[in-house]
């Protein structure tokens, strides 16, 4: 394992932020925007928050068509973990982009050494692999594993994870309203802990996750078949705002799921590859799924995600078609390849944990400080800060945390949307400087809208 050198990130903060327009999006930006939207539809929050056009990004910086410079808080909504045009991934995709683009799923060179690569470093015995191009695809192909390897065909998920967009990965969530129809059948969602938001505590008012799995196990007998294949989450909510579950959760639903013959599927698109400090971020908590999900950082922006299974239901994965046409082609194996030996090289799991120590420091104080500010989180280089109008109720705050998006976007920051919670995602490469001027950003914009949304 290498050692983290800032020097190879290094941003120069009289440079960056910078914003030449005076206003966003800027003229060249509009433009553009309008010629995109008027053939382009389903533009996302973060877009119609602010719909500035990049030109291009170096590391933990953009720029936008008109010249102005941003810190990247995003990562690409997860993706560029290691910061934008990562120079080993850009070559390495590039060299295969000259050689070999696709060659269905027949072997080769660049793909076997990245399934090497990525068996040595996954826990335990998730070391059977299958190759996809999204986050979505590589999650229904998991749902299927769980089906081959079980015989059973019924699925646990929880409210407000997100697992993508197509028909059983939405089902898995409270997206049906996005799909045209209701969730399939045998999918059924349950509760998961929430540590500022607990349904069931302890009389000393923390979190009791023994309820919760009580709670499962009720659900399992009174309302489902019994034919439940797996328990399907996120380590950490990604869209529903980075809520995380308390430390004991995922332990004891791994015995809970083993002792009632049930799979543990982890959707670790958004949180793996470093984000959290560790190659799963169900690492964290000592705890091995048998079929996980990868994605985002696993490219770093070129689109290659894997479903990962243990050896024991491996065989499962021959019984699926698991295939795809453009799964594990040679670039995409080039980017996986490159951004994990980078992630080693550069010693940037460490790092992330060192960025972690940093953000915790920072936000620490903000619930005593803003009265908007009702909770803050981090793990690793994933954040989340939720906003409400009265501390005691926990009320939601949205409209403080649109206004919060805008008033730092304006600033120079590049970051994601999460109605009342703050979301942020910055590059596991970032240096620490350019990382404590990111926060003087966000903390500045939560103190302007402190003193504006005063008493509503």
């Amino acid at each position: 394992m290498g050692k983290y050198n800032s020097k190879n990130y290094s941003v120069d903060l009289n440079q960056y932020p910078s914003i030449q327009t005076g206003e966003l999006p800027g003229p060249r930006s509009r433009a553009i925007h309008a010629r995109v939207e008027k053939h382009f539809k389903g533009l996302s929050s973060q877009v119609r928050l602010f719909p500035v056009a990049f030109e291009s990004g170096s590391g933990c910086t953009l720029t936008d068509a008109d010249g102005n410079r941003f810190i990247d808080f995003s990562s690409g909504i997860y993706v560029t973990t290691l910061g934008h045009c990562h120079p080993k991934v850009s070559e390495a995709v590039a060299k295969y982009a000259g050689k070999l683009m696709n060659a269905h799923d027949f072997s080769s060179e660049i793909k076997a050494r990245l399934l090497e690569k990525l068996a040595s470093v996954m826990p335990g015995d998730l070391d059977c692999f299958q190759l996809y191009d999204s986050g979505t695809t590589a999650v229904e192909a998991g749902l299927r594993v769980c089906r081959a390897a079980t015989g059973k065909h019924e699925f646990l998920s929880c409210f407000m994870d997100f697992h993508g967009k197509s028909g059983h990965s939405i089902s898995l969530a409270r997206m049906t309203k996005f799909s045209g129809s209701g969730r399939a059948q045998g999918f059924y969602m349950v509760p998961r802990p929430d540590t500022y938001r607990p349904l069931w505590t302890r009389p000393d008012g923390t979190l009791d996750t023994e309820r919760y799995l009580e709670f499962y196990d009720m659900f399992i007998k009174e309302a489902t078949t019994g034919q439940v294949a797996a328990f399907v989450l996120e380590p950490i909510q990604g869209w529903a705002g980075s809520i995380f579950p308390p430390d004991d959760f995922f332990p004891k639903l791994r015995a809970f799921c083993d002792k009632r013959g049930i799979l543990l599927m982890a959707d670790e698109v958004l949180t793996s590859m470093g984000r959290t400090g560790q190659w799963l971020c169900m690492q964290n908590w000592n705890t091995l799924p048998d079929v996980t999900t990868l994605g985002k950082g696993f490219g770093n922006g070129f689109p290659v995600t894997a479903m990962a299974v243990r050896r024991p239901f491996a065989d499962a994965i021959d019984k699926i078609s698991a295939s795809s046409s453009y799964g594990g082609n040679p670039m995409a194996c080039a980017a996986a390849l490159a951004s994990i030996e980078a992630i080693e090289e550069e010693g940037l799991l460490e790092h992330a944990r060192d960025l972690e120590a940093l953000f915790r420091k920072r936000m620490a104080d903000w619930p005593s400080k803003y009265s908007i500010v009702g909770d803050t989180r981090v793990k690793g280089c994933l954040m989340g800060v939720e906003l409400v109008k009265d501390r005691a109720a926990k009320t939601p705050f949205e409209e403080a945390g649109k206004l919060i998006y805008r008033k730092a976007f304006s600033k120079g920051l590049a970051w994601i949307p999460a109605g009342h919670i703050l979301r942020m995602s910055p590059p596991i490469v970032m240096p620490e400087n350019v990382a404590q001027k990111g926060m003087d950003l966000i903390e500045e914009s939560i103190a302007e809208a402190d003193r504006e949304l005063a008493g509503r």
